[in-house]
């Protein structure tokens, strides 16, 4: 009975997956299984989807015993970001448990075929979103660093009244400034225009005498003009 069934599986199978089956012995074979990963843009290896390798031995007593299975994956192949078959292995094997439990007596290979896809593929998915999930979330700190740049702190009452005391406190200076700067030109003024006049004697002594206009006769000393016109 266990050999009728497998050889009928086999021929089955064969006719399924007509590329992706290889066989050993009469009792062995693997079969190729390829996986959807998604094809995100993150992923460096070749072109073609990863490829992982169902290896498969009956034991005489099969479907009634459960068969001897195995995961590897091409000679050769490029690792993939988000599956290690070394590391994945046992994880992969443990997702097909339940489902060997449920068909002994029956025969399971291509059932087995399908779960371990979809338990490959549930992984990579995994992975995808958690590292998607990272990202999202480091962006969205970077935002929220950004956008404080552009927040000012709370207002309330106190800060209000601090910054009215700053903002009066700092006009009253800049008048007080300002009142001063004036004061000092008005002083440097009055100081450049005494420095330009002359006394009497200097008007004398320069041949300026006669010279002046009648409301600048008296100079600053009191030395009369006219007085001087006559002694000359």
């Amino acid at each position: 009975m266990g050999v009728e069934d497998q050889q009928e599986e086999r021929e089955v199978l064969e006719s399924i997956f007509p590329d992706e089956l290889t066989e050993v012995s009469e009792t062995e074979f693997r079969i190729s299984i390829k996986l959807d990963d998604g094809r995100h843009e993150d992923y460096e290896g070749e072109d073609d989807q990863p490829t992982i390798i169902l290896n498969v031995q009956y034991p005489p007593n099969y479907p009634d015993e459960a068969p001897r299975l195995d995961v590897t994956q091409p000679p050769n192949a490029p690792k993939h970001i988000y599956l290690d078959i070394q590391e994945d292995k046992q994880r992969l094997l443990d997702s097909l448990t339940d489902t060997i439990q449920d068909n002994l007596g029956m025969q399971m290979i291509f059932t087995l075929v399908t779960v371990l896809k979809e338990s490959a593929e549930l992984l990579i998915t995994e992975r995808q979103n958690a590292k998607q999930a990272l990202a999202d979330m480091e962006a969205a700190r970077l935002e929220e660093e950004e956008n404080k740049k552009f927040q000012g702190d709370a207002v309330t009452r106190e800060s209000f009244l601090a910054w009215r005391d700053r903002f009066m406190k700092e006009q009253a200076d800049a008048e007080v400034r300002k009142v001063e700067e004036k004061e000092l030109e008005d002083k440097k003024a009055r100081v450049k225009k005494e420095e330009k006049k002359m006394t009497g004697r200097e008007l004398w002594e320069k041949g300026l005498v006669g010279k002046v206009d009648d409301e600048d006769e008296d100079d600053e000393d009191g030395v009369d003009i006219e007085k001087l016109k006559i002694t000359s």
